[in-house]
């Protein structure tokens, strides 16, 4: 099991984060240079300092939503953070603006740190990241295409505990019905998100299917 990360030399973690302004609001990305950084492990009885990739690497990417902005949620998760910038978060932070302008933008997924994430969730995560722009897919067609026939409650919870949002773009899972379901920046966020890269959504919060089904992956 993943725990805390820590220094080589023993000390705790520090964090840095980004803000990122958008039509939507402000998005928040925390980060962390993990050179010279490992994270614990637990091996037997003791615990191991197994090392990550070197470089910056996201931990979370929090959301403006109507009940809470999004530096203040990141600073009640992560006390201590420190408003600070690199070039490749500079880089991502800036795809994402025009992704969420409108534009076709793939993230790729070495910059994220799935390592905090449990085995089962990093695969419906790197499940949901292979969903391309235009497609929708249902979590009970991810459970299946994981081997899971069963498994869509499980799929839609580790999709709403999804720490990085956008980057694995989340809101291309909705409900076997046809409804958006629900989504970490809210609904119409989602709905406005699957609008930009071409997918109808009725008023009354579904998917079109007719008069020709859409386009749905896995």
């Amino acid at each position: 099991m993943v725990g805390v990360i820590l220094s080589i030399c023993g000390e705790r973690e520090v964090f840095s984060y980004v803000l990122v302004p958008s039509a939507f609001g402000a998005l928040g990305i925390v980060w962390q240079d993990t050179q010279a950084v490992g994270t614990t492990a637990a091996v037997g009885t003791t615990a191991a300092i197994v090392p990550t990739a070197a470089g910056a690497r996201v931990q979370r990417v929090f959301l403006p939503n109507p009940q809470a902005v999004a530096v203040d949620t990141l600073q009640m998760v992560f006390p201590g953070a420190r408003s600070h910038a690199c070039p490749a978060i500079s880089d991502l932070g800036e795809r994402i603006q025009r992704f969420l302008a409108g534009d076709s933008v793939c993230f790729d997924l070495g910059i994220v740190a799935l390592e905090r994430c449990s085995a089962f969730q990093r695969q419906v995560l790197r499940a949901e990241h292979g969903i391309p722009r235009g497609w929708v897919s249902t979590y009970g067609r991810i459970a299946r295409s994981l081997g899971i026939p069963r498994g869509a409650r499980a799929v839609g919870r580790a999709l709403a505990r999804n720490p990085f949002p956008i980057i694995i773009p989340c809101h291309r899972a909705i409900r076997s019905d046809g409804h958006l379901g629900g989504f970490q920046g809210g609904v119409e966020m989602k709905r406005a998100l699957l609008q930009l890269e071409g997918v109808e959504v009725t008023p009354a919060g579904r998917v079109r299917t007719l008069p020709a089904p859409h386009r749905f992956y896995y």
